[in-house]
């Protein structure tokens, strides 16, 4: 990977939309050079998929919580299994080395959907919620 493939992953990072000839004029390659240099990338598996960005504050998505998870069992398949079905709140499920097994970081409309979340979340694991300002 050269200094062009990483000019073309941080445009496409900003705007995965963007057009292959927008891309090439910004950074002075054809649209079919640059074409081709991402098909390189997806078939390197550099570039494995394409994703969206969702404005949670326009879905009415006010409250933001990060919380620590803490697993009842030693398998976790259960609570992904969980996270899994409840994707529509939830915006990341890191899991980390420390006192938790994961950080999740989780948007909800208003407390009634975070408690109702949270009663639902108490079945696979414990946890600690900590809410943004």
């Amino acid at each position: 990977m050269d200094e062009l493939d990483k000019k073309i992953i941080s445009a496409l990072k900003v705007n995965s939309k963007v057009s292959m000839k927008e891309l090439g004029e910004k950074i002075n390659l054809t649209g079919q050079a640059v074409n081709n240099r991402v098909k390189k990338l997806e078939n390197d598996n550099i570039i494995t998929g394409y994703t969206i960005n969702l404005n949670q504050e326009a879905l009415n998505c006010k409250i933001h919580v990060f919380i620590s998870i803490y697993t009842h069992k030693i398998s976790h398949n259960p609570y992904i299994d969980f996270i899994n079905q409840e994707n529509v709140f939830v915006l990341n499920n890191y899991k980390v080395i420390g006192d938790a097994c994961y950080l999740l970081e989780c948007r909800f409309p208003d407390k009634n959907d975070l408690n109702n979340f949270l009663e639902r979340l108490n079945k696979y694991a414990n946890y600690e919620v900590l809410m943004t300002l």
